[in-house]
């Protein structure tokens, strides 16, 4: 079992910057992720880290979103500089945790935090 919660969410003017945190606990996970849920779209897949560090964005946030975690203290971070109005969503931590994490796909996340609402206003 993995424990996600996430925090850091807000609401900040377009331009701005905010940083999401999501501290986990329980057992070991392949990756972890970032999603996020827009009033009337479904879950869109943000980023991803794996326990190698390798990183990975969707494209509309490449340059702008930074993923990363700090292994010591257990906690996913999403650094978000340059905020859109159309980044407004409800923003999804995610664990894979799978037996094998050379088989991890979009699928191996099997578990999520409660959100937190990000609203970027213009």
């Amino acid at each position: 079992q993995v424990r996600l919660v996430e925090s850091g969410g807000g609401s900040v003017q377009a331009g701005g910057s905010l940083k999401l945190s999501c501290a986990a606990s329980g057992s070991s996970w392949c990756g972890m992720g970032w999603f996020r849920q827009a009033p009337g779209k479904e879950r869109q897949w943000v980023s991803t880290i794996t326990t190698d560090g390798t990183t990975t964005y969707t494209d509309s946030v490449k340059g702008r979103f930074t993923i990363s975690q700090d292994n010591a203290k257990n906690t996913l971070y999403l650094q978000m500089n340059s905020l859109k109005t159309e980044d407004t969503a409800v923003y999804y931590c995610a664990a894979a945790v799978i037996w094998n994490c050379f088989y991890m796909t979009p699928k191996s996340f099997n578990y999520w935090g409660q959100g937190t609402q990000v609203t970027v206003s213009s």
